[in-house]
């Protein structure tokens, strides 16, 4: 049955949005999680490998888990602690049984399944790091990816952890750059989507509750303190689940309903502005008063794929999908 389904690599900082992510991945029949590989970001990458082998756990599945970067490229690790949690989980206790082990490096993983898998789809959830060390040691690797589904960047619009940044971008800008310039298939999958009418409403908390399933009861728990911190952050009531979004993108591309291509700048140097995705959306970047500026990015001529718009309905749908399919995991996990 595996043979039909399209083959996957999932690169996470695991705290709650990203387990649910993990779900809908291994859930669902249209893909193959060939690896996991974690990062530094949300949490450390110990606490982020915890997190991916916890998830596997309790959705009853088999997918090898390898733990990566410590650190960003360039910079010193700053978490998501105050949105997460201690944990990244809502610090209910969740942990993997002692049976549980990682197996080898990420980025060793990364050049391993996409050197074995023409065609592998990659999806990266938390910060660049893991990816950009790949693609600095094998370039070429960008040929053999069919799709690189980032969730990061705020495109023409504020960020979550600044004014002018997303988290996952603004942890290690440098990683973002190089990726960025890096020839992969980018489908850039911005903060922007996860919000206002994307949010799990109080509504839809109860559906997924109603399911009386392990899964369900973690899914609305575990994001029980990110629920809280979005609420502070941007005074809108729900569950913001940028990396679920992300994923149902990559599980049902017909879920972007606007999108386009830019050239897309990192900005690296500026403390103001660090980790913002500067979008060439009206094509202005080759103007005279620009061109200077923007020489290295149009030298390599990547424009990067942007959504715009997201069918909601179709996002909540497949979540929904992930936790009412069958055989449930058997085992609840409290804190």
């Amino acid at each position: 049955m595996n043979h039909h389904r399209r083959p996957i690599l999932i690169d996470t900082d695991t705290a709650a949005d990203d387990a649910v992510a993990l779900i809908m991945a291994l859930r669902s029949p249209r893909v193959e999680v060939k690896a996991i590989t974690t990062v530094a970001g949300n949490v450390t990458v110990e606490q982020a490998t915890r997190n991916a082998l916890f998830t596997v756990e309790l959705c009853g599945a088999e997918a090898p888990v390898s733990s990566g970067a410590a650190k960003p490229l360039e910079r010193e690790l700053q978490t998501a602690d105050w949105f997460n949690g201690q944990d990244g989980l809502g610090d209910h206790g969740y942990g993997p049984s002692v049976h549980a082990t990682a197996s080898g490096y990420a980025v060793d993983a990364i050049v391993a399944a996409v050197q074995s898998t023409p065609g592998i789809e990659i999806i990266t959830l938390g910060p660049l790091t893991n990816l950009a060390l790949a693609l600095e040691r094998f370039p070429e690797l960008v040929h053999s990816m069919s799709r690189c589904v980032v969730m990061g960047g705020a495109p023409c619009c504020e960020g979550n952890v600044s004014p002018a940044a997303e988290f996952n971008i603004w942890v290690d800008p440098e990683a973002a750059r190089a990726v960025f310039e890096s020839g992969a298939p980018i489908e850039m999958i911005g903060w922007h989507l996860a919000r206002f009418d994307a949010v799990l409403n109080e509504r839809e908390i109860r559906e997924v509750l109603a399911l009386e399933t392990p899964l369900a009861e973690f899914v609305i728990r575990a994001n029980s303190t990110a629920a809280t911190a979005y609420h502070v952050q941007t005074g809108e009531t729900g569950i913001s689940l940028p990396d679920p979004v992300a994923m149902a993108v990559l599980l049902d591309p017909k879920l972007k309903l606007e999108v386009s291509r830019h050239y897309v700048a990192i900005e690296c140097n500026s403390d103001l502005t660090r980790g913002m995705t500067v979008v060439d959306r009206l094509g202005v970047a080759a103007d005279s008063r620009n061109s200077v500026v923007w020489s290295e990015v149009m030298r390599r001529g990547q424009k990067i794929e942007i959504c715009w718009k997201l069918d909601v309905s179709g996002w909540k749908a497949e979540l929904l999908a992930a936790l009412k399919s069958a055989h449930n995991v058997v085992q609840q996990h409290d804190g």
